[in-house]
């Protein structure tokens, strides 16, 4: 991508230098024969071209980039004065016409200088101010380019940081249910382990993208469903519905598992009362409608600790602006002891996003 855009940067320069030698030169020939036309236009596309240059690649850059637009304004100005005179110097003895009108004296010369010299400032400053009002344009496209550079990097890092947040979390969970199962049924501890190996090999090879086919996502989450119900047994009723139509759409890994996990680790468990989770996730038309449902007690003591929603969905919350920002809308209601979050998602159907 930046090959192509400095050939086209090149051949644009060199179209504007060949357009402007050709315009001095028809200028010249009106007024010169064929020999002085030439070399005018030689020596005077030389010298504009090494001062535009001076000024476009080096001074102009710098300025920008040091945010000195004012001492710029100066250094264009010297450089168009000092071209002015060059163009002056051109105009009075290269032209052959005008050699055998100056006078003997050298300090009558000065009149012919003058002339040329006002002359030549629109000239000048023309030249100059179209060469750095292209350099302008350039050089505000590359630090545009390197903005959105920098700005997709910083966006990466926040991902990366917010994504690794969730992981160790996931891990010490399951982790944790895997040590109080090997206590007391082995043969669950090993199963248990198993889907263990699926969710880990999940993190490990698929989550460093920046989106995952959603069938591979729905499966991690289906895994972590799946060793929450075999850790609480009867003390809760868990109902999950999976309902994925297009295979082939796309997520951003790990997005939807805070809600599952928080809906495990607040739900209601008080003596004699049989908590529920209910989760729902349904895909259609490249859009994804999640659900997540759960019993709670104590409502002042949930808002305690989840605060507003607790890490993991604060962080769920923010990678849903950064990745999302118009594709989604997401509902979370707490009333009558029930929570229950609801989350709309745009899919996308590449692997890009």
């Amino acid at each position: 991508m930046t090959k192509p855009f400095i050939l086209r940067e090149y051949i644009f320069v060199s179209l504007f230098w060949l357009v402007f030698a050709a315009a001095v030169y028809i200028n010249f020939q009106a007024t010169s024969d064929k020999p002085s036309a030439v070399f005018q236009t030689i020596a005077l596309v030389i010298t504009s071209f090494i001062f535009t240059h001076f000024l476009t690649t080096r001074l102009l850059p710098k300025a920008l980039r040091a945010k000195k637009m004012k001492l710029f304004l100066i250094q264009a100005t010297g450089v168009i004065l000092l071209l002015s005179f060059i163009y002056s110097l051109i105009f009075t003895y290269i032209e052959v016409s005008s050699k055998n009108q100056l006078p003997p004296n050298f300090t009558d010369h000065f009149p012919f200088l003058w002339k040329g010299f006002y002359l030549a400032l629109p000239a000048s400053f023309l030249i100059n101010g179209s060469a750095c009002g292209i350099k302008f344009y350039q050089e505000h496209g590359r630090i545009e380019r390197d903005h959105i550079l920098l700005q997709q990097a910083h966006l990466e890092n926040q991902l990366k940081l917010l994504q690794d947040q969730i992981n160790p979390h996931v891990v010490f969970n399951i982790l944790n249910h895997i040590h109080i199962l090997m206590k007391t049924d082995t043969q669950l501890a090993d199963y248990l382990l198993l889907k263990f190996s699926d969710i880990l090999r999940y993190q490990l090879y698929h989550c460093s993208q920046n989106v995952v086919p959603l069938a591979q996502d729905i499966e991690h989450l289906q895994n972590l469903v799946e060793v929450e119900k075999l850790r609480w047994g009867n003390e809760l009723e868990v109902n999950a519905d999976w309902n994925i139509g297009n295979k082939r759409s796309f997520i951003a890994p790990l997005l939807l598992v805070p809600f599952i996990e928080n809906a495990f680790k607040y739900v209601c468990r008080l003596p004699g009362h049989k908590g529920y989770v209910k989760i729902s996730c349904m895909e259609k038309d490249h859009f994804l409608v999640f659900n997540v449902e759960n019993c709670y007690s104590e409502l002042a003591t949930y808002k305690k600790k989840e605060g507003s929603g607790g890490i993991g969905l604060q962080n769920v919350q923010k990678r849903l602006k950064l990745q999302y920002l118009d594709a989604h809308d997401l509902t979370i209601m707490a009333a009558d002891n029930v929570y229950k979050i609801t989350l709309t998602l745009q899919l996308s159907d590449n692997n890009e996003q």
